[in-house]
């Protein structure tokens, strides 16, 4: 008899989301299989994505959020496809989960796994590892502004995009990361900024980060401009530990750190609503890769990953603990995908993975 039953909603979407879904989906079935009843997993899919929007002229249902809302996760695969522009087929069902689940924490580990080698000579001398926390609700991803004046005539339209940065917002992604800091070898938290030129949104981001600093005088901190802290990904990422910044800011510079540590489809990510009113949302950063999309050769890593994130996130830490470390043991073996330098396919990962779960 099951001790419980997590209800997920998968949303494979675009490209290669099929693909890394159904092989994270195979991944933890074979977890929720070996804990003896402990657990298990009762899926449903939803096919939204660019073919739906072929359909039907949008991206998901238009009660999408109200079908998802009682369910205890969702995990998601990559949107974005050729036939839709990106701002469409992102807004349309990725940020309409994310906003309308107040996913406000999003968390994206920079892990440099043994067997993948990484651009970075000090990967080969030094262990690293650090997390990006990025602020998922607000700043430069608000969706503030507007198009108009088109009527002038070509040349002539105006275009307005603004940030916000709130109080309630910029404090409580602080805290989660502190929260987080607290949990890590190393208890430290760098903030992103750049409060030299943006003098009113991040120079609140600083005095608030500031403020919430000093209730936590035993977590070491700094403030970098986001300029220096891409230098310092690539110069000195032995220094990092949990890496807080605003949500463009944190967007770009975690694909930096996943490009460091070895390829974009090793990233693992989770939207979270902390508070648990909403689901949280898990998914791989890598997009959806039309070029290499439906040939089974995509890497299924950043998915598995962010798997384990969502074992983590229901307070299975053992399984979690075990799932990242049969990753470690794949890549160790050599079986990868070409973005890293292997020639295994992506079913031929997922065996693997799953093989190395029982050892």
């Amino acid at each position: 008899m099951t001790t419980q039953t997590f209800r997920i909603a998968a949303i494979p979407a675009d490209g290669v989301g099929q693909e890394v879904v159904a092989a994270g989906r195979r991944v933890l079935d074979a977890i929720a299989g070996a804990s003896h009843g402990k657990f298990a997993f009762a899926w449903q899919e939803f096919p939204w994505g660019a073919d739906f929007y072929a359909r039907t002229g949008t991206m998901m249902d238009e009660d999408g959020l109200e079908q998802l809302k009682d369910f205890d996760a969702i995990y998601f695969g990559a949107v974005g496809w050729p036939s839709v522009p990106d701002h469409i087929s992102l807004w349309g069902l990725r940020l309409k989960i994310c906003q309308g689940f107040d996913q406000w924490a999003n968390v994206r580990p920079v892990t440099f796994l043994p067997g993948v080698r990484s651009p970075l000579r000090k990967a080969d001398e030094v262990e690293l590892d650090w997390v990006v926390v990025r602020e998922n609700s607000e700043g430069e991803y608000a969706g503030l502004g507007g198009r108009n004046l088109a009527a002038r005539g070509h040349g002539g339209e105006v275009a307005i995009q603004s940030a916000l940065f709130t109080e309630v917002g910029c404090e409580r992604i602080m805290r989660f990361a502190f929260d987080l800091a607290r949990t890590r070898a190393r208890r430290k938290v760098s903030s992103v900024t750049k409060s030299n030129a943006q003098q009113y949104g991040m120079v609140l981001w600083d005095d608030v980060f500031k403020r919430v600093a000093a209730d936590y005088p035993d977590v070491e901190t700094e403030s970098v401009l986001v300029d220096a802290m891409s230098a310092k990904f690539v110069l000195r990422p032995e220094d990092l530990s949990v890496v807080v910044a605003s949500n463009l800011n944190a967007d770009i510079l975690s694909d930096l750190g996943s490009a460091l540590a070895g390829s974009l489809g090793l990233a693992s990510s989770a939207n979270l609503n902390p508070e648990r009113r909403y689901p949280s949302m898990f998914e791989p950063v890598h997009g959806s890769a039309p070029d290499i999309a439906g040939q089974g050769i995509c890497n299924p890593i950043g998915a598995i990953a962010s798997a384990a994130l969502m074992l983590e996130h229901f307070g299975l830490e053992t399984e979690a603990k075990n799932l990242n470390r049969a990753i470690e043991a794949t890549t160790a073996q050599g079986v990868s995908t070409r973005d890293i330098g292997g020639t295994a396919t992506t079913d031929e990962v997922t065996n693997a993975l799953i093989a190395n779960l029982a050892d």
